[in-house]
């Protein structure tokens, strides 16, 4: 089954995503998401410059040789950019793979390994008492895992915190710019752990309480914080500070029992291997748009099933549609899964991208259409051009540049 065409598009339904479509000679279409929040044009140029000419011919049955080629030929190895356009089309050639054999994806990788797939949802508030309102919201959703974000009392911006009440978080701003920041994390420190204690008090033990630091954190600094929240019993502390030191994540886990997620920046196994080989995380957040795709987070997950470390994959929804759903699969399929992110998309969104995935009570399913079970309509995408839109940058009350 050769392939005779490679199309990249980029479409903004409300945020910018970057979509391959493969087709080959038996009329088989496969989808891939290459979105890179705020570096769509960069990735979509790779793609439709070298890699898209590069496809064409090929047995789209070969995958692990596509990827090879595309990983090891082009000698500049890894990145955001270059993994991202990988990870595309090996998204695409699973989804073509799938449905040349007339089977969803998820059984073409070995089977479900349980029922349903439990996601976790955004709640935020500019106060504690606006967290509980959206934590009682979701709760009634049935979702079974909540991260929370909230308002820090000082502080103009604080990270996970929507820019209007009852909206989603949106953190990239759109225009030639990006947004700057303030950040304290002294009153971040002080602060978070009465929003623990509030949500516990008022919910108790019964859902998983996630919180997400945004590598905004020192080394001890995040040990100190780990060791505070204990009693409240976290499911996660998500990327407490820049995982470029892995080795300073020893002195973390020295410190505290905290569970640490971290890895949604990453790009290869690589970036994962010492976290996961030293037992420095419980979690790791690799995702299938950034990692290498399918075949890229097979690796990771399989490595780290050595070490008892699950995965808990980065799905904002600045991943496409089509990222989202070659996530379910994988992890219905995946036997050391964790959790996945759910922030949900807009309905003109899912418009552009119809899909068969299902969410009951806090759990999500794929469904039972063959290959990843997504289509992507193609004039309606066009009525939705790229918007230029940058992710914040952080600044201390100095004025020092910081990790956003």
């Amino acid at each position: 089954m050769k392939i005779v065409a490679a199309e990249v598009f980029v479409t903004c339904p409300g945020r910018n995503f970057v979509t391959l479509k493969v087709t080959t000679d038996e009329g088989i279409v496969g989808l891939g998401d290459a979105t890179l929040n705020g570096r769509e044009l960069s990735v979509a140029s790779y793609l439709r410059d070298h890699l898209c000419p590069q496809l064409i011919g090929r047995d789209a049955h070969r995958i692990e040789d596509i990827w090879q080629f595309f990983y090891k030929g082009a000698y500049w190895r890894r990145g955001p950019v270059t993994m991202s356009a990988i990870s595309a089309i090996d998204m695409a050639l699973w989804d073509i793979k799938a449905k040349a054999a007339g089977m969803p994806l998820y059984q073409l990788l070995g089977g479900a390994s349980r029922e349903g797939v439990m996601v976790y949802c955004h709640t935020t508030g500019h106060s504690i008492d606006e967290v509980l309102d959206d934590y009682a919201r979701h709760k009634e959703m049935g979702f079974k895992a909540i991260r929370v974000q909230c308002g820090v009392p000082g502080m103009k911006t604080t990270y996970g915190m929507a820019k209007g009440k009852g909206q989603a978080y949106e953190p990239a701003t759109k225009g030639q710019w990006p947004e700057e920041q303030l950040w304290s994390t002294e009153k971040y420190l002080d602060f978070t752990p009465q929003l623990f204690a509030a949500v516990r008090e008022k919910f108790g033990f019964n859902e998983h309480l996630l919180h997400d630091m945004h590598h905004r954190l020192t080394p001890i600094e995040a040990a100190r914080f780990g060791k505070s929240i204990e009693d409240y019993r976290l499911f996660w502390m998500e990327d407490p500070t820049p995982a470029e030191n892995q080795a300073c994540f020893r002195l973390i886990r020295q410190h505290t029992v905290t569970p640490i997620a971290v890895g949604e920046v990453f790009n290869s196994i690589w970036d994962c291997k010492q976290l996961i080989e030293e037992q420095l995380i419980d979690y790791i957040r690799t995702t299938i748009t950034h990692a290498g795709g399918i075949t890229g987070m097979r690796r990771i997950a399989d490595f780290a099933s050595l070490y008892q470390v699950r995965t808990g994959s980065h799905g904002p929804s600045d991943l496409s549609p089509v990222c989202m759903a070659a996530a379910l699969h994988f992890d219905l399929w995946v036997p050391n899964f964790g959790v996945q992110e759910y922030m949900g998309y807009s309905e003109q969104m899912l418009e552009v991208f119809p899909h068969s995935w299902t969410f009951d009570n806090g759990y999500m399913h794929p469904g039972e259409k063959p290959g990843l079970g997504i289509e992507f309509d193609e004039k309606l995408a066009a009525k939705y051009p790229y918007e230029p839109a940058y992710l914040p940058v952080a600044r201390l009350e100095d004025g020092t540049l910081w990790n956003w």
